[in-house]
Parts: C-alpha cells; structure tokens; sequence
C-alpha cells in the first residue's frame, strides 16, 4: 500500500460522489423524487445525536453523503494499486459501495432494506451507485500504476478475435 494510491483514491472518491451526485440532481428533474435525508438521520444515529427536522440537516446530510463517497475511494485506489482495475474492478467496487451505504442505514434503523423498496427506487439507487463506482474507478485507474506484473495476454472466445 503507498501514500500515493491512498491520496489518489480520495480524489477519485471525490470524483465518483460529484458525478454521482450531478447524476442524482438530473435524474431528480425528470422523475420529481425528492431529496432524501436518510444519510443524516442514519449519522444522527451513529453520533447518538437527537433527531432535527430535514430542513435542518442539509450540513450533515451532504457531511455523510459526500464524506463517505470520498473516504470509500481510498478503497478503490489500493484496488487499483493492487491490480483490480478496470470494468470488472469497478463492479466489485459497485457492491462495496452498495454495502457500505445499506449497512449503517439498515443498522441504525435509518433506512428500510432495499429489497422492501419500490422496483424504480431500487433501480434509481443501482444506477447511482454504479456511477459513483465506474466514475471512482476510471479515475483511481487514470492516476494510479497497476502492478509491475501483467496478466497473460488470452486468445478472446470469439470469432476472429487475437490476443
């Protein structure tokens, strides 16, 4: 693990979560859903602070939406240190993401598990996930060096395809 893949992960971090939150307020103009407030209510919780009301609660709100999108791209920057880059390390680093929102919220009674959640809802959550995800991964790929080892170059399965 180097310094460097760790400050390079929170900038992608910090990437992901303005691209997934630019994601959020366009997809808010087409569909009409309002702001949701479960990250404030879920850190109330883990501080053990009273509840305050939602127009209340936008600085600690945004401290857990953005504070955890950019500390989970440290993750993704060993991974891409560690040579999980690319599509394939980004959707691994899709399900972290997932987990790490659901677990605190679900935990803290904050949040309903989201398979109670309407079909569109989940969708509109996968969907912003997978943006923060592949957004974090493109840039923790982008600036950090894989591993000296490279992996064997493979035939593809397809027709006419060469390594």
């Amino acid at each position: 693990m180097t310094g460097k893949a760790v400050l390079n992960g929170l900038l992608a971090g910090l990437a992901g979560v303005a691209a997934m939150t630019l994601a959020e307020k366009i997809e808010q103009q087409f569909t009409k859903r309002p702001n949701s407030y479960v990250p404030a209510h879920t850190l109330e919780r883990l501080l053990r602070r009273s509840g305050k009301p939602d127009s209340d609660n936008l600085a600690l709100n945004w401290s857990m939406h953005w504070g955890e999108g950019i500390l989970l791209g440290i993750i993704r920057g060993l991974m891409a240190e560690a040579g999980f880059r690319g599509p394939v390390g980004s959707f691994m680093f899709m399900n972290l993401r997932l987990l790490s929102d659901q677990s605190p919220e679900n935990a803290t009674g904050a949040g309903a598990p989201p398979w109670t959640w309407p079909k569109d809802e989940q969708g509109i959550d996968l969907l912003h996930k997978a943006v923060y995800a592949f957004a974090t991964g493109a840039v923790a790929d982008l600036l950090i060096d894989g591993p000296a080892r490279q992996p064997v170059s493979r035939a593809g399965w397809t027709v006419g395809e060469k390594a």
